[in-house]
């Protein structure tokens, strides 16, 4: 799978980690979050229960998306996931609805290298 995560409770860490790891590891407990591709788009689905859509911030950067959430409690908790390929920030959404957070990140189209045309 391309799809790689890190998840930091209560304390920074910027190391990215296999998603499989991130699974076994951290969320034995929760479940899973979801994910799908397709050729526009890449779809996450994330179950952050408790916080409200103004206690979560988004980053996107090149190909890795993060999601930071801070607690009334002063307790923060952030995940960063690196994609297979760069996302487009200004066409991605994200909706935050019953305790699930729903990304939809637009891929990044590849400008190709200059080519010559030729003429007919």
């Amino acid at each position: 799978m391309f799809l790689s995560a890190v998840t930091t409770p209560t304390y920074p860490r910027d190391n990215l980690v296999s998603f499989e790891r991130f699974i076994d590891g951290v969320m034995k407990t929760s479940q899973k979050p979801k994910f799908e591709q397709d050729a526009s788009q890449y779809k996450m689905e994330i179950d952050i229960p408790g916080v409200s859509k103004d206690q979560v911030n988004i980053s996107i950067e090149g190909h890795i998306v993060r999601f930071k959430t801070t607690e009334q409690a002063k307790r923060s908790y952030s995940e960063g996931y690196e994609l297979p390929g760069e996302i487009d920030p200004t066409t991605s959404t994200a909706k935050l609805e019953d305790g699930v957070l729903y990304l939809t990140l637009a891929k990044k189209v590849q400008m190709s290298k200059a080519s010559t045309l030729p003429v007919l």
